[in-house]
């Protein structure tokens, strides 16, 4: 069984640098997210020093949120480098089903080999080439629907695959888990799920990327039903949620880690 709250105190004791390509929307929470958690986030996306700061940071996120021609060079740019030097990347495919544009850049980005890719069910859909029923950044799939699709990305890529939802499910094309952690309000916050990913590349660091993957999913879940538990609504589940994320301790994370094999 995957311990956690191990994997939580190893990413506090590196304190990862994580340079994170993400959307407009995303990068005052993601960068707030990872800094309660114990990571060092850096939003660097110009074109002209993607390439070279992914050489300086530990880890790389990239999430196609609010994508534009600039970005999408310093996506492939960052992601090439990051792959070149044996670093992690994680994959966030946002909305990559909603049109041409993103469904090609999506498959640019597989072609640089992420570590990890992590995105709901009707963007896992999309990205493997499979029917999807997205709204825009939302799904309208379960994650059931995409496990099939998760394990065939996973082989194909050979990354670690995961589909987050009501229960995650995370797969590397042999081993499999499903993660039950998590609040119902979680959703109804903007981009808790773009600042996961920063969390999973800040866990991947130094680990391996399926446990890794698995332990960041559950500690994240962890500090929702924390902060739902204090919330009165998704406005004040927001700074309960950063207060969680950064009071949690490893054996708490390792004692309601809600994990089980698939």
């Amino acid at each position: 069984m995957i311990d956690a709250g191990h994997h939580l105190e190893q990413m506090r004791t590196t304190a990862p640098l994580v340079q994170n390509i993400t959307n407009y929307v995303a990068m005052n929470v993601m960068a707030n997210v990872m800094l309660a958690a114990g990571a060092s986030p850096a939003m660097v996306h110009a074109r002209e020093e993607a390439a070279e700061f992914a050489g300086l940071a530990q880890a790389l996120t990239i999430n196609i949120g609010t994508v534009s021609p600039p970005w999408a060079e310093a996506m492939e740019q960052a992601a090439s480098a990051a792959s070149g030097a044996g670093k992690p990347w994680v994959l966030d495919p946002v909305a990559v089903g909603a049109t041409a544009y993103r469904r090609d850049l999506g498959q640019r980005l597989l072609a640089l080999r992420p570590t990890v890719i992590r995105g709901n069910a009707s963007e896992i859909l999309a990205l493997a080439g499979q029917g999807a029923a997205g709204k825009g950044a939302d799904a309208a799939d379960e994650v059931a629907a995409a496990e099939d699709a998760a394990r065939s990305l996973a082989c194909d890529t050979g990354a670690v695959v995961a589909v987050t939802g009501e229960v995650d499910f995370v797969t590397d094309g042999s081993r499999a888990a499903r993660v039950s952690n998590g609040h119902a309000m979680m959703p109804r916050v903007t981009v808790l799920g773009c600042s996961l990913t920063g969390i999973v590349a800040a866990f991947a660091v130094g680990q391996d990327a399926f446990d890794a993957t698995v332990a960041a999913l559950a500690y994240y879940g962890i500090a929702g039903e924390e902060a739902g538990g204090a919330a009165f609504g998704p406005g004040s589940f927001q700074p309960a949620f950063l207060d969680a994320l950064y009071m949690l301790g490893a054996d708490e994370v390792t004692a309601r880690a809600r994990i089980s094999e698939a």
